[in-house]
């Protein structure tokens, strides 16, 4: 018996990179629906050391592709923010989760936050708690008691999941309403 993956047996670790909190969210692709693995956060405020703090981000982006093995990592890009220093950390986090991920061979796929609130709600501009609901509703999940960035990790997964359609040999989605528009059934 083959352990290989099909096209339409795939699995894409999604991370939203943060020096306090990083959020991941593994989705599980067979067939045509995708399945939530797991999703979490790692939270880091407990560490006074920034490279420190990296060094544990690196050390979870790892450890998760190591138990999931993804074929892919959607990973929130940093946006633009008046503070530097804070989008220089910020940017810190995202290579080394992306570093993790070039170790392990991984190919990265980055998202903005905007394209990824688009591409779950139909709005760029939508709260982390309405990209939350959604989830819940597309996944067919109960609420995630968490902080959202365990949804936000989640979302660019589902990000990556509608824009690459890996499960439908081809299909692409704009956004929630052309996937509802084909999957009547998952309306809430």
């Amino acid at each position: 018996m083959s352990n290989k993956k099909t096209n339409q047996d795939r699995i894409i670790l999604g991370i939203d990179p943060g020096t306090i909190v990083m959020g991941y969210g593994i989705i599980h692709l067979q067939g045509k629906d995708p399945k939530l693995s797991t999703m979490g956060v790692l939270k880091l405020d407990k560490f006074a050391d920034h490279a420190t703090r990296l060094r544990k981000i690196f050390e979870r982006t790892l450890s998760l592709i190591d138990e999931y093995h993804p074929d892919e990592l959607a990973i929130e890009a940093p946006f633009y923010g008046k503070n530097v220093q804070s989008m220089l950390k910020l940017g810190r986090a995202q290579g080394v989760a992306i570093a993790a991920a070039l170790y392990r061979q991984i190919p990265i796929f980055e998202y903005s936050p905007k394209k990824i609130k688009q591409s779950i709600t139909g709005n760029g501009n939508a709260s982390k708690e309405q990209v939350a609901g959604m989830l819940y509703s597309i996944l067919d999940m109960k609420a995630f008691d968490g902080p959202l960035d365990a949804t936000d990790g989640l979302a660019a997964a589902m990000c990556h999941y509608f824009q690459k359609n890996v499960s439908t040999g081809g299909k692409t989605y704009s956004g929630w309403k052309s996937f509802l528009t084909d999957n009547p059934d998952r309306k809430v």
